[in-house]
C-alpha cells in the first residue's frame, strides 16, 4: 500500500527522515539510525509558527529571565472556552508547575499523606506508577474493562481498598487515556465523581492530551462535571504542540480545592522555564489553526494505520483511538513470548515480547506494553504522530518481521 499523498499544510508531512535524524531529542537518538522510532510521545512536526515566532522574539530580545504574570493561564482559559465550552475557568484558580507529572505529584502532596493510596486505571502511562511510588504513596489498580473504558465496578472496589489503606486517598485520572486513546464521556466522568465522593477520594485529572481529541469525539474537562468541585486538573500544551523540552504546565483547582492549591509551596512555581511559558502561551493563544491541521493529519494517519494493519498484521485487532496520537495494539495473538526479561536483581527490562521482537527483527521501536501495568503484557503502544511514509514503512516492516518470526522463532535464552 502506498502512503497517502503529502499535503503542504499537514504538519506531519513537512519534515523528511533526514530532517528528523538531525534532532537531538530522545525519540531520534535513543536507537541506531536504521530504527524507525514510533515509541516515545514526540511528534514529527516543525514548531507551530506562532510558537516559533514567540521564541524567536524572546531570543532576539534576550528575554530569558524569570517568568511573570498570568498570561499562560489566561491563554488556557480562552482556549478551553473556545474548544470545550468551559466558560467557568478561573485564572486565579491556577498555579504554575514544572510539567504535568511534577504538578500531579505536588498536588498529591497537598491532598494525601505518605503511605496513602492512589488509584490508577491500568494499563496506564508508566510514570503514574513511578512518580506516585517515589512520592511515598502506594498504587492501587482499577483495571480497564474489555472495551478499554473505565469499569465502574473495578473503580468502586479500588476506591474501597484505597480508603482502607489510609485517610486521604486519591484517584489519578488520565483524561484522555494513555495508552488506549479513549476519551472519557461526561457520563463516565460523572460516575467517577459520584464514586469519589462516596468513598472520600480526591481526583486529580491529567489532561495533557486534551487538545488532541480527534474528529468524532468531544473532550469533557473533568472540572466541568457535577461533583468535581474539590478536584484538580493538570494542563499543558506539551503534547499537542510538541513542547516537551520547554517545561511549563498549569495546575487548576475546582472551586472547593482552591484553598488546597494555595498551600502549594512557592518554589514549585520556579520550575517552569520562562521560554516554556512563552511557548505554551503562544500555542494556546494563537496555535489553533496549526492544531486543526495537525488533527486532520492525525485523523488520516489513524485511518491509514487501520488499513496497514489489516494488510500486514491482520491478527492484531485495531480499536481506533478517539484521542492522542497513540495506538494500543494487542499482539497477544502473534505467538510471541511476552514475559519481560530480567536485567538484574529486581530490574525488569523496559522492552519485552512483541516490542523486543519488532525492534530486533523489524528495526521499529515501540513502547512495550508490560510497563503500563496490569493488562499491558503482550501489547505495544505505537506513536502514529509521524509522516504517512514513515508509518507505512514501519508497519510493512512489522508485518515482514512477524512472518519471519513464525518461520524461525527466536527462543528466549534459558
Amino acid at each position: 500500500m502506498a502512503p497517502a499523498p503529502s499535503s503542504p499544510r499537514n504538519p506531519l508531512t513537512r519534515l523528511t527522515p533526514d530532517d528528523l535524524r538531525r534532532r537531538t531529542s530522545v525519540k531520534w537518538r535513543q536507537y541506531p539510525p536504521d530504527v524507525l522510532p514510533l515509541w516515545v510521545a514526540e511528534l514529527d512536526v516543525p514548531l507551530a509558527p506562532p510558537v516559533a515566532e514567540a521564541l524567536r522574539r524572546a531570543i532576539d530580545l534576550g528575554d530569558t529571565g524569570y517568568p511573570h504574570g498570568t498570561a499562560y493561564a489566561e491563554a488556557l482559559g480562552g482556549f478551553a472556552a473556545r474548544r470545550w465550552g468551559w466558560h467557568g475557568f478561573r485564572v486565579e484558580h491556577t498555579a504554575l508547575v514544572p510539567d504535568v507529572m511534577m504538578g500531579a505529584v505536588e498536588v498529591l502532596r497537598l491532598v494525601t499523606d505518605p503511605g496513602d493510596a492512589v488509584v490508577v486505571c491500568s494499563p496506564v502511562y508508566p510514570p503514574f506508577y513511578a512518580f506516585v511510588s517515589h512520592a511515598g504513596r502506594q498504587v492501587i489498580e482499577a483495571p480497564l474493562g474489555p472495551d478499554r473504558r473505565m469499569d465502574p465496578a473495578a473503580l468502586d472496589e479500588a476506591f474501597r481498598r484505597a480508603r482502607a489503606c489510609g485517610p486521604r486517598p486519591a484517584f489519578l485520572l488520565c483524561n484522555p487515556h494513555n495508552p488506549t486513546g479513549v476519551v472519557h464521556r461526561r457520563d463516565e466522568l460523572e460516575a467517577v465523581a459520584e464514586l469519589a465522593h462516596r468513598h472520600g477520594l480526591r481526583v486529580i485529572s491529567d489532561e495533557i492530551h486534551a487538545p488532541l481529541v480527534l474528529p468524532g469525539t468531544h473532550f469533557t474537562p473533568y472540572l466541568t462535571v457535577s461533583g468535581a468541585e474539590d478536584a484538580f486538573a493538570l494542563a499543558s500544551a506539551s503534547k499537542a504542540w510538541n513542547l516537551a523540552g520547554l517545561k511549563a504546565a498549569l495546575a487548576v483547582a475546582g472551586p472547593r480545592a482552591v484553598e488546597d492549591l494555595r498551600r502549594m509551596p512557592e518554589e514549585v512555581g520556579h520550575g517552569p522555564s520562562h521560554l516554556g511559558i512563552l511557548a505554551h502561551t503562544a500555542a494556546f493563544r494563537a496555535g489553533e489553526e496549526w492544531l486543526d491541521l495537525l488533527l486532520d493529519g492525525l485523523d488520516a494517519n489513524r485511518t491509514l494505520l487501520a488499513e496497514l494493519l489489516a494488510e500486514h498484521l491482520p491478527t492484531i485487532p485495531y480499536h481506533r483511538p478517539e484521542g492522542t496520537y497513540l495506538a494500543w495494539l494487542d499482539c497477544t495473538g502473534l505467538g510471541i513470548a511476552t514475559a519481560p526479561p530480567v536485567d538484574g536483581p529486581g530490574v525488569v527490562s523496559d522492552l519485552a515480547g512483541p516490542a523486543q521482537m519488532f525492534l530486533d527483527r523489524a528495526r521499529v521501536a515501540l513502547s512495550s506494553g508490560h510497563v503500563f501495568g496490569t493488562g499491558g503484557t503482550g501489547f505495544v503502544r505505537l506513536n502514529f504522530g509521524t509522516s504517512p511514509a514513515i508509518l507505512t514503512e514501519a508497519v510493512t516492516r512489522m508485518g515482514r518481521a512477524v512472518d519471519a518470526h513464525r518461520a524461525a522463532p527466536v527462543r528466549p535464552a534459558e
